[in-house]
């Protein structure tokens, strides 16, 4: 499997020489590079990834730009890493564990309650970079930088005191971590994609979640639901990252361009989410949501799924998952 992937990704690599040989006489020109995110232009990691590409343009004196394409018009989230690996489009952001399903590295980040708190998640982050570099360059790809978001709590339209109450309870999956945490509660998971939030929920094709906060305001979570509980769960990181050939065609100030934003913009988002999760709780009640944390109850039944599911994901992970949770609790 690893060679097949290997010799794919030779493959277009070259392909992306030959193509980068053929427009050579326009190379010491201004360069554009498209980037499709998947969240709109209100949420915090989008007006990031602006920030980052104006950061780009002003370190290149305009001549490497980036087009943010916010709101997944360009491409559908799912879409979004394959367009990068197959030059449609050479930078872009994805929801790492959102890709769980391709390899257990990228879903580290969702197992409930393993690192919860930023202080634990960045410790995560940490302990699963290399990893994930590795992971990422078999494909062609290279990490640029992560943000977290805010930890991730439980939405509902009615009141919840133990996972009894989940019981048959139609619950919004959008990885296969928290597919697996609704079937352990007892819920019944479906896959909603974050654009069609609203609709799922006004449709009746679920009446529960576990996100965060920020995104409750993105969607406007109290015209459809009534309580979030701040469980704190996890907290899953966006990830953006580049084609590694298209880079390298890049010149070494560009690159360094690039890389510099990159960190600053790593710094910068971490800053903001940390700000982002508790302004965001503050707004749900504000529209009249109930929010608070959940009960003693809930919180031992959902620690104990989080032992669950960690176990499970290192058998999943193998070697791989073994060095991160090692790392990690070394930390």
């Amino acid at each position: 499997m690893r060679k097949l992937l290997t010799a794919s990704v030779m493959s277009a690599s070259l392909a992306f020489a030959a193509l980068t040989m053929a427009v050579g006489s326009t190379s010491a020109n201004a360069e554009n590079w498209d980037m499709p995110t998947p969240y709109p232009e209100g949420n915090y990691h989008t007006q990031n990834v602006q920030a980052f590409a104006k950061e780009v343009a002003d370190l290149t004196d305009g001549g490497l730009t980036i087009t943010v394409h916010s709101g997944a018009s360009l491409f559908k989230m799912p879409e979004i890493k394959r367009a990068v690996r197959t030059f449609q489009a050479p930078i872009g952001e994805i929801l790492l564990s959102a890709y769980g399903n391709e390899n257990a590295v990228f879903e580290a980040d969702g197992i409930p309650f393993l690192a919860a708190g930023f202080d634990n998640a960045w410790k995560l982050y940490q302990a699963q970079k290399p990893v994930l570099e590795e992971v990422l360059a078999e494909e062609g790809l290279m990490l640029l930088y992560t943000v977290a978001w805010p930890g991730q709590g439980l939405y509902s339209k009615t009141a919840v005191s133990s996972m009894s109450d989940m019981s048959g309870v139609k619950f919004r999956a959008y990885n296969a971590a928290t597919s697996r945490l609704a079937e352990l509660m007892g819920a019944t998971p479906t896959t909603v994609q974050y654009a069609e939030v609203p609709q799922a929920f006004s449709t009746g094709v679920v009446s529960a979640m576990l996100t965060s906060a920020t995104t409750g305001v993105d969607v406007q979570s109290w015209d459809f639901l009534d309580y979030f509980y701040t469980t704190d769960a996890m907290h899953p990181k966006n990830a953006v990252f580049v084609n590694k050939a298209a880079f390298d065609a890049l010149p070494e100030a560009q690159q360094n361009a690039v890389l510099t934003a990159a960190k600053n913009a790593e710094t910068r988002g971490w800053e903001t989410a940390r700000k982002a999760g508790d302004e965001a709780a503050a707004t749900l009640a504000k529209n009249g949501m109930t929010v608070g944390a959940p009960g003693d109850q809930l919180k031992t039944e959902f620690g104990e799924i989080g032992k669950t599911m960690t176990g499970e994901w290192l058998e999943k992970a193998g070697e791989k998952g073994q060095e991160i949770i090692g790392a990690y609790n070394a930390m």
